[in-house]
């Protein structure tokens, strides 16, 4: 169905207003918006667009009024001032000290929904000594879910949003900048499907990944848009079956095509945001934050084939609506262990899935119990991360094991980049 405005295309995930595709969330009920709502939209995103300034306002917030909305826009810089006064205190180079409160409530304002109510737009248009921005729309909003989400959803992309606790993976390729040209096509290429294939498979077994990738040049880095314990851990076993993929095309080729892959995970703060495509922001979104810098740190470290996994404690949202589940890595690892028989059945290279073991390694004490071996990284810079050597073992019907990661017995020796950091105890026996 279509106006002189835009196509809006009922059969796919995307929205197309003024020449540009809209991602939504497949969830939405798109078919329900009736044309003068879909009008309604169009419109608001022109606007939105002029408020954008071609990147140089982030909007943070919105507020539904009798016949508009109420926006709040506010220059990049500010914003990028006040989240440094939030991280630093006192010590931010370019803000003024005695507006921590501003500081604060800003960042707040970058971890949650953009829509606000009247009294929160007024605090928040005082505290940023900004006047609120009135879109005046060809109807009033209806009662429609569908249209108030379409808007958040349009809101957010001309902003940043910041996430205190999210799951990222990254895979790199060992050896990319001595590949030729082709050779690194081809690799990258590889593991794009292998990726690909992963996602796939876990989606035709009703584990929802809503994924998303960001190129690092030799490698990407992975993430689940959606948050919380279940989403962190669907992650972390895409990222197996990502290895587990690779790992049967390297054994099948000869030659440079497929990558020897390390990789690393970790939970931390993030940055997420659209760049701008031309005089447009992007339709996914980018990220980066503390947890892409951890990750970099980590992988320049890691051994060939190596799994590393971070060490954080976090908190997530549960399971259940308005419960929160706090894990430090060696619990999430226990949780992403005992959900891994969700996973059984599941045909790789032609054999089915029997069972799947995730761990992290440690040696072996007298009673036949393991540690968990906490290392500790020097980076380039002269700072320590404390990281976990990953093992996971995939075993198939009538086929021999897949084995990820690398054994501890190989993390041993003086000569090797991780030093010890503590033996954790207690650990059940893999």
């Amino acid at each position: 169905m279509s106006d002189v405005s835009g196509t809006y295309k009922i059969d796919t995930t995307y929205l197309s207003l003024t020449g540009q595709d809209l991602w939504v969330d497949l969830n939405t009920d798109l078919d329900t918006l009736s044309l003068a709502e879909r009008s309604n939209v169009i419109e608001l995103d022109r606007k939105l667009h002029t408020q954008w300034g071609l990147g140089r306002n982030f909007i943070l917030g919105w507020a539904p009024q009798d016949t508009g909305i109420e926006l709040l826009s506010v220059p990049h810089y500010v914003v990028a001032d006040y989240a440094l006064a939030e991280r630093y205190g006192s010590n931010a180079p370019t803000h003024e000290t005695g507006n921590q409160d501003a500081a604060n409530f800003v960042m707040e304002l970058l971890a949650r929904k953009r829509q606000l109510t009247d009294r929160q737009m007024q605090y928040a248009a005082q505290l940023l000594q900004v006047e609120p921005t009135y879109i005046e729309l060809r109807q009033p909003l209806s009662d429609s879910g569908a249209e108030i989400r379409i808007i958040e959803k349009l809101v957010t992309r001309y902003g940043v949003s910041y996430v205190p606790n999210r799951a990222v993976a990254l895979f790199d390729i060992v050896g990319f900048s001595l590949l030729s040209p082709f050779e690194q096509m081809t690799q990258l290429n590889s593991l794009s499907y292998s990726l690909n294939s992963a996602h796939s498979k876990m989606l035709n077994r009703e584990l929802n990944v809503n994924f998303a990738r960001s190129s690092t040049g030799d490698g990407f880095y992975i993430w689940n848009r959606d948050l919380g314990v279940t989403s962190n851990a669907n992650l972390y076993h895409l990222m197996h079956l990502v290895l587990a993929d690779n790992a049967i095309a390297r054994s099948k080729v000869h030659g440079r095509t497929v990558p020897l892959l390390r990789a690393a995970f970790h939970v931390g703060s993030c940055y997420e945001f659209h760049q701008a495509e031309g005089l447009n922001p992007t339709v996914f979104s980018d990220i980066v934050g503390d947890v892409t810098i951890e990750l970099a740190r980590m992988v320049e470290r890691a051994l060939p084939g190596q799994v590393l996994v971070g060490e954080f404690n976090a908190v997530l949202p549960g399971e259940q609506p308005d419960t929160t589940v706090e894990l430090d890595s060696v619990g999430f690892i226990n949780y992403a262990q005992a959900n891994l028989s969700q996973l059984n059945g599941l045909v790789l290279s032609g054999e089915a899935i029997e069972s799947i073991k995730c761990y992290l390694t440690g040696r072996q004490s007298g009673d036949g119990e393991f540690s968990i071996r906490k290392l500790s990284i020097e980076d380039k810079h002269g700072l320590l991360h404390h990281v976990f050597n990953a093992k996971i073992n995939i075993y198939r019907n009538h086929a021999d094991p897949i084995l990820l990661g690398i054994e501890d017995k190989m993390l041993r020796g003086n000569d090797f980049a991780m030093v010890t950091a503590e033996h954790i105890m207690p650990r059940l026996s893999h």
